[in-house]
């Protein structure tokens, strides 16, 4: 079969390229166009016709990525299938199962079964975690049952996987060389691999045999999103040499797969002080070629605990702001805990919050619902109000338990409400300048 890109280069507009363009309101060739110079990529495999169809890249509405999945400590299938529908009910467009406790095969499967939105994963969790429950020693792995693996994934239905290709040993003695890090290493998958590599002295199969990758990608037309191993996993690590050696090796590994016609898409970190967030983004852009940028947070600084959700909103914010395409969300329990069902849920109202930030940012002439929203507000009409916020249960809801005196008002001010004043004094003025009520209604 062909792929999104493959189709898109022959000028051929696909359902799965119609519907993005509904979805996005923009035209049908706009998204081939996109499509086939490797910018956008849809997240679509076939052997999955149920799920939801979703566009990532330039000129597309930042997507927001909801990360779930057991641990060795906390394994509950029902609890992982409850926030799989928790994040897709708060909006999420993307979904990653990241188990690493209990029958892995079954909870994936599980969570696929009860989602309609594209699911993706990092295959290396399930490589080493088989790994050493058979042999006692995860640096055991067996390179071909890795490969086995993928495409057992992928025949489940996975959209997109994030796959570690750019560590190498060029990577590894980068770290070596710069004597470790003060944040250690944050990426399960890339730890594992880089211990594999040491202690068989061998190179990242995954690298080495990175078209055989593309291959069984391109066999399902599944994002290969290039892992972020070596991603820094505190503020002081961020732009080290490792991380730069495995940013570039990932930008022309997408480059490569693109000419294999491979939907291709690259990952970033990780923690990232503000002041760097937009280099990082593009340098990305710029080295690949303007590949979709898929991005962790940033979390911009590492003494937020508790509250990484609103740090990493505010990294996920400027990311959107300068180009980043899809943003996996972070928890309240991000470097605490295993994510219950509340933290997936705030996690996502944050990052959609953050997403929708930067895109009013990036894309000025998407600012018409900030206008409605603050004429309503304006003018006290509240179910107006609610119709076009991101929240408006949580709005309603307050409101409810607060109820003014009177309708057009809030608890906030009473009856010294500047709206209400301002409304007296500049009434005239308003309706002469067409600022009604009819323009905001249209």
């Amino acid at each position: 079969m062909k792929t999104q890109l493959e189709y898109a280069r022959e000028n051929v507009i696909t359902p799965q390229m119609e519907s993005v363009a509904r979805e996005e309101g923009l035209s049908t060739e706009f998204i081939r166009s996109k499509v086939a110079l490797g910018e956008i990529v849809i997240a679509n495999n076939p052997r999955r016709p149920q799920q939801k169809i979703v566009g990532i890249g330039s000129g597309l509405r930042t997507k927001v990525n909801a990360s779930i999945g057991t641990s060795s400590d906390i394994c509950d299938i029902a609890a992982e299938v409850r926030k799989a529908k928790i994040a897709e009910q708060e909006g999420a467009d993307t979904l990653m199962e990241l188990s690493v406790g209990g029958n892995l095969d079954k909870i994936r499967q599980e969570v696929l079964a009860n989602t309609s939105l594209p699911v993706g994963n990092v295959p290396l969790y399930q490589a080493f975690k088989e790994t050493a429950r058979r042999h006692h020693n995860p640096t055991k792995l067996d390179p071909e049952y890795l490969f086995d693996l993928i495409e057992q994934q992928l025949e489940d239905g996975l959209s997109f996987m994030a796959i570690h290709c750019g560590i190498n040993q060029y990577t590894i003695e980068r770290l070596r060389r710069q004597g470790f890090r003060y944040g250690g290493l944050a990426s399960k998958g890339g730890t594992f691999m880089v211990a594999w590599m040491d202690a068989t002295g061998k190179e990242n199969p995954l690298y080495e045999q990175f078209e055989r990758v593309c291959a069984l990608m391109k066999k399902y037309d599944a994002i290969l999103s290039l892992g972020n191993g070596i991603r820094a996993g505190a503020i002081h690590d961020s732009h080290d040499r490792a991380q730069m050696a495995e940013m570039i090796i990932n930008c022309e590994l997408a480059e490569r797969g693109r000419e294999m016609g491979c939907q291709m898409m690259v990952e970033g970190p990780g923690h990232v002080p503000l002041d760097e967030i937009a280099g990082n983004i593009m340098l990305e852009k710029r080295m690949s070629g303007n590949a979709p940028y898929y991005v962790l947070g940033p979390i911009p600084l590492d003494t937020g605990a508790g509250y990484d959700h609103i740090a990493a909103a505010i990294g996920a914010a400027n990311s959107a702001r300068y180009g980043a395409d899809l943003i996996c969300y972070i928890t309240p329990a991000e470097h605490l805990a295993l994510p219950n069902e509340e933290d997936v849920r705030e996690g996502v109202r944050a990052t959609r919050l953050a997403v929708r930030v930067g895109d009013i940012a990036k894309y000025p002439d998407r600012r018409q619902g900030e206008k409605q929203a603050a004429m309503a507000r304006r003018d006290m009409r509240w179910q107006d109000l609610e119709k076009v916020l991101l929240f408006p249960e949580i709005a309603a809801q307050v409101r409810t338990e607060r109820t003014p005196e009177a309708d057009d008002t809030c608890t906030m001010c009473g009856d010294f409400c500047a709206m209400k004043k301002g409304m007296e004094v500049f009434k005239t003025d308003i309706a002469g300048d067409k600022k009604t009520t009819d323009e905001s209604a249209a």
